[in-house]
């Protein structure tokens, strides 16, 4: 079994960083991206970290029925093509976690009028063990009711959308009881992408955040810690030692009295936070809004005379959104690591990710435990959606984790030169009828390899000695 200790941070973390063995002690956080997994019988309660078990659905989603869909302790990834339902599976293990819809989206169960539509999940818990409940959808009123008290698990979770918007939700601030029931408290703070920029308030007027813009100066201007968190953060965040992440001096722009936060680019100038690249922008808000969650949490926590959360629940829908493949290779180790830099503490980790790059489930070859992590894949059965656990977890190239089961492609290739080598294969083997016309010969079928494959391609050597065709370059 590889352990986390083995993990010696490809991802540029000093020597008091490398993440350790002996995590009993530790505060557990969640990263919720896309995924899956089983944490094993002997591990689920034993305090090392708490976890979310299980989701099944009935009646809601894109099967009539899915799951269980188990999740490993640590990395998790879903797979699946376009439309299948991972970002669908990433709402509805927010609402088990926070009882409220992600950005007031509400799963609508499947028009199949009088059937029972429910949702059924699991947890792992610190002082009792493993947790289960289930909720059925009430059609006359179109509600998931919800039972009163606290949600499930009360830790900080944290769901980055696509889109740039992302759910928070804190257990000192958004938590509520009987006898806090009179405090004004949003069930959740819910961003836009343009308020993880410049604000969020509540319908009443309270101001909930600053945003990135506001903060981030004030953070530097001030020097506080939130700054130094933030740029701890921004490291580990970085897409490669060359390329670090480093804030720059603010700017402004024309008559504008407005300080923009701003970055030291690799090659040497300094580019407004607003001017970067939409990769750039998107980890930097990330970073952004793990700092200010977890240290309003610290603050509202102290305020209130409460105990700190001991997980953080983080759930990502694409991942690798605007990423360059160099980044693509890094972002999830970085993950595993990054809030054990935000919170001081050796921290284990859950990801759950959702993610169609194969460069992000490559980048996790090296660490990756069977009984720590695991890889779903949505697959379309029929009319039917079903979800898979793949056991290949080391491919060894990006080509073949495109031709495995995590995403399917018969030939890690152009769709031309995929037609071409499919029949190609069929005419080496014989199988010379109901060939497709424009491929029914031999002389075609090489015309079209040769329009598709560079000189070197590895497919020559057996087209050449089956059929005496010569390549050209």
């Amino acid at each position: 079994m590889r352990h986390l200790s083995s993990f010696l941070v490809s991802h540029h973390l000093s020597g008091s960083q490398v993440l350790q063995k002996g995590t009993e002690n530790s505060i557990p956080l969640f990263f919720m991206c896309h995924a899956s997994g089983r944490l094993p019988a002997d591990n689920r309660t034993r305090g090392v970290a708490l976890v979310l078990n299980s989701i099944r659905l009935a009646s809601v989603g894109p099967a009539d029925k899915l799951g269980p869909i188990d999740f490993a302790p640590r990395v998790n990834f879903i797979t699946g093509d376009n439309g299948l339902g991972k970002s669908f599976l990433l709402d509805i293990g927010w609402w088990a976690l926070t009882r409220n819809w992600a950005r007031g989206v509400m799963a609508v169960p499947r028009n199949e009028g009088r059937k029972k539509a429910r949702i059924s999940y699991s947890y792992s818990k610190r002082t009792s063990g493993d947790f289960e409940d289930s909720m059925e959808f009430n059609r006359s009123q179109q509600v998931w009711p919800t039972k009163p008290g606290r949600p499930p698990i009360p830790g900080v979770v944290i769901y980055a959308g696509v889109d740039g918007g992302f759910s928070v939700w804190d257990p000192s601030r958004n938590y509520w009881t009987d006898k806090d029931a009179s405090l004004l408290r949003p069930t959740s703070f819910d961003f836009s992408s343009q308020e993880v920029w410049n604000g969020l308030k509540g319908e009443d007027g309270t101001l909930y955040c600053k945003g990135l813009i506001q903060d981030w100066v004030l953070w530097q201007q001030s020097q506080s810690e939130n700054f130094s968190d933030l740029e701890k953060v921004l490291a580990s965040l970085s897409p490669s030692d060359h390329e670090p992440i480093t804030p720059g001096k603010p700017v402004r722009f024309g008559i504008d009295a407005t300080d923009y936060p701003s970055l030291k680019m690799p090659y040497g100038e300094t580019v407004a936070l607003i001017h970067a690249s939409a990769g750039m922008k998107r980890i930097c808000a990330l970073a952004y809004l793990l700092v200010w969650t977890w240290n309003e949490h610290i603050d509202a926590s102290r305020r209130l005379g409460r105990q700190p959360a001991k997980e953080v629940i983080f759930l990502v829908d694409e991942i690798e959104c605007h990423l360059h493949p160099q980044w693509q290779r890094r972002i999830v180790p970085a993950l595993l690591s990054v809030m054990m830099s935000l919170t001081k503490k050796r921290v284990p980790v859950q990801l759950i990710i959702a993610t169609h790059s194969p460069l992000v489930l490559a980048s996790t070859e090296v660490i990756f435990d069977e009984d720590k992590d695991k890889i779903l894949t949505l697959i379309l059965n029929g009319s039917e959606v079903r979800i898979e656990e793949n056991t290949a977890s080391i491919q060894g190239s990006v080509s073949n984790w495109l031709v495995s089961e995590a995403f399917g492609l018969r030939q890690a290739r152009s769709i031309e030169a995929e037609e071409a080598i499919e029949v190609a294969e069929r005419w080496m083997r014989g199988e010379r009828t109901e060939l497709p016309s424009n491929l029914n010969t031999q002389k075609k079928i090489h015309a079209a390899l040769l329009a598709s494959l560079r000189g070197g391609d590895e497919f020559w050597p057996r087209w050449i000695v089956k059929t005496g065709q010569v390549a050209k370059n």
